[in-house]
């Protein structure tokens, strides 16, 4: 089981349902990622890797790419015009404090790079204002709790 974060651009007024929904249908179709979110990737790796340290970059032609960090577990991929960034649920205690701190981190550099909101399922929340900053420390006192 992981922890996903997906990141979508809306149009004005669209609902999250509807960007899902979007994002569904464009998966199917395997599309080759778009040049805006290439050129954001080049600048989105070398920040993930002043953040992880040594990580794992795996492209596969236009359609995808991957970057993984063995010790933490997070991975960010970019597959079409999808972007997201996934961490198992293996952590507890301080480490699991550490670890969503880098991938909060990791999600403000996705966000800030390609200009896309953050959502963050299983409540379909986004990212963003001070709900989410009470929630990501619930998060991480919940993580705490399972030591």
């Amino acid at each position: 089981m992981s922890y996903d974060i997906y990141f979508m651009s809306r149009r004005n007024g669209q609902s999250w349902d509807d960007v899902l929904e979007a994002m569904e249908d464009a998966a199917e179709r395997s599309e080759p990622i778009p040049a805006r979110l290439l050129d954001a990737w080049d600048r989105i790796v070398p920040q993930a890797r002043m953040l992880l340290g040594e990580v794992d970059i795996t492209e596969y032609e236009q359609e995808s790419r991957d970057l993984s960090h063995s010790g933490t577990g997070i991975d960010l991929s970019v597959f079409g015009d999808e972007v997201s960034i996934t961490v198992p649920y293996w952590h507890a205690g301080d480490d699991a404090a550490v670890v969503l701190g880098k991938v909060f981190a990791l999600s403000a550099i996705v966000e800030k790079e390609t200009g896309a909101d953050c959502l963050r399922p299983p409540d379909g929340t986004s990212a963003d204002g001070d709900a989410t900053a009470r929630r990501d420390r619930a998060d991480v006192e919940d993580h705490r709790g399972s030591a």
